[in-house]
């Protein structure tokens, strides 16, 4: 979507205004939202670029510990796109859909931190008609409980859990029928 004030560069910056009830959209680019007024100049403007970097680069006063061995190491990067994962943090886009895998051990704290830490997408169940779907789910993680009973070898457990499932699996056959 490009700047509706200057039709030349891409818009980065989306504001909605509700005045008296009344709904406007502006979509801007960061130079016209500063000459505008709408960001403030200087060091408290805003960015999503910005914002992005700073969630990226959350490790980094760690990482910039003086280093004691001799071997330097290699920025990480993307094997197909060349990218660095510094370009990406000061960026905020991936090169290419490889990227996402190329940087996965970096990507997942940052999404705990920005999901309240989740790191898969679980979706939304439908109330009607989803019942199918809450009942596998159900099954799913009552057998990953059994699963970690049975690694800790409590049996016992998990013999209540697998007779839990299988009253779940019975009710759904029986209703078939």
């Amino acid at each position: 979507m490009e700047c509706q004030e200057c039709h030349q560069r891409p818009a980065s910056l989306h504001f909605t205004k509700i005045i008296n009830g009344e709904k406007t959209e502006m979509h801007l680019c960061e130079q016209c939202a500063k000459e505008k007024g709408d960001v403030l100049p200087g060091p408290n403007s805003f960015s999503i670029h910005n914002l992005l970097s700073g969630l990226l680069n959350f490790e980094q006063s760690v990482t910039e510990a003086p280093h004691t061995g001799f071997k330097k190491s290699q920025p990480l990067h993307c094997s197909k796109c060349n990218m660095t994962y510094q370009q990406f943090a000061e960026i905020g886009r991936f090169g290419c859909s490889h990227c996402y895998k190329a940087f996965n051990h970096k990507l997942d704290p940052v999404l705990k931190k920005v999901h309240g830490g989740n790191t898969t997408h679980s979706g939304k169940i439908p109330k009607r008609g989803g019942y199918d779907i809450q009942r596998q789910k159900k099954i799913r993680t009552l057998r990953e409980r059994m699963q970690t009973h049975i690694t800790n070898e409590e049996f016992e457990k998990a013999a209540e859990i697998r007779d839990q499932i299988r009253i779940i699996e019975n009710s759904e056959s029986s209703k078939e029928e």
